[in-house]
């Protein structure tokens, strides 16, 4: 059973990467419903939630959920995020009705933020937006001034820019919960410029190239500012970076490498750094709306009755009254 831990903040509120932690459960939980249907996602992903809920005593969860690729960062890079084999349907509308799908993920997906309707837990989304956009807009604009213990519980190394004083990362991968302090430990460069080394380094899982050579440690050995708390930008980097090379008679070749490719890192920033500025004003209003307007209740029996229609067993599939009792530090808000 699952505990909340002394060395987790608690009482917080953690923000769910809804689909990198669905399709965990998606891909390794083959239980199947008395209909006959896959429903290890369903069920796996409600369990983890009410593991996490009780980790940290949430009062308050928020799922950011997929609503598709980013269409701006599409628009900037074609190749983004290209060769992945998608594993939903790729729009939006597949979490507001109950779509005869083929696609067995998609429809669990959909008895998913159905049956969460029935508790105290928000759903966000927005049509073409991805959901580490969510999350970036909530810690950077709408939590900001929250004082309470924000937990980002994902496995998605970018979330690793928005960390704060009180903004940590739970990942499930090696039950590893991230702070600032551990950021620069692992990587050598602080969580404010966590997102201007990535953007010179690049990110192999969603196909963007970094510049030939450069790794986290070789970066921040020559430009050890970014151990700094102060940020400190790509043109920042790139200025400094020419006036090493100036300054050398034989410059190193990571130096070299960084000058002669300045295109990539100034284009990398754009598609790493989390804010508003891949979401249009169409996402923005959308997010404010369900922000504000959250579809939530605490109606236990009907959340149970949904599940036994799908034909998810109590308790073997899920135990509903721990689940229950797991969500229960959740307020009302």
């Amino acid at each position: 059973m699952a505990k909340s831990n002394s060395n987790f903040p608690q009482g917080a509120i953690l923000l769910i990467d809804g689909y990198n932690i669905f399709a965990r459960n998606y891909l390794v939980n083959p239980s199947l419903s008395s209909n006959g249907e896959p429903i290890g996602g369903f069920t796996g992903f409600l369990r983890s939630l009410g593991v996490v809920s009780e980790m940290f005593t949430a009062s308050r969860i928020i799922i950011a959920w997929e609503g598709g690729k980013s269409a701006r960062r599409r628009a900037l890079h074609p190749g983004y995020k290209a060769g992945r084999k998608p594993l939903r349907l790729n729009r939006s509308e597949l979490y507001e009705k109950d779509l005869d799908s083929p696609e067995n993920f998609g429809w669990q997906v959909v008895q998913t933020v159905a049956s969460l309707e029935m508790t105290p837990i928000e759903q966000l989304y927005a049509d073409d937006c991805e959901a580490d956009d969510v999350i970036g807009w909530l810690c950077r604009h709408r939590l900001r001034n929250e004082t309470r213990p924000i937990v980002i519980c994902s496995s998605d190394q970018d979330m690793l820019q928005l960390l704060r004083d009180n903004v940590y990362m739970y990942s499930h991968t090696g039950a590893q919960l991230y702070t600032k302090e551990s950021v620069l430990e692992k990587y050598g460069v602080s969580s404010e410029n966590f997102a201007t080394a990535r953007a010179f380094i690049g990110d192999s899982s969603d196909r963007i190239d970094g510049v030939k050579g450069v790794g986290f440690k070789t970066l921040a050995k020559e430009f050890p500012k970014l151990l700094e708390e102060e940020f400190i930008g790509v043109e920042d980097i790139l200025t400094e970076c020419n006036e090493l090379v100036a300054g050398s008679k034989k410059p190193k070749k990571i130096l070299e490498a960084i000058q002669n490719n300045p295109d990539i890192p100034r284009l990398n920033w754009k598609l790493m750094y989390l804010d508003m500025s891949n979401l249009s004003a169409e996402h923005v209003k959308q997010l404010d709306y369900r922000y504000d307007n959250p579809v939530t209740s605490r109606n236990k029996i009907k959340f149970q009755m949904g599940i036994i229609k799908l034909g998810v067993k109590d308790p073997q599939h899920i135990n509903v009254d721990t689940f229950w009792r797991r969500i229960s530090s959740i307020q009302t808000q």
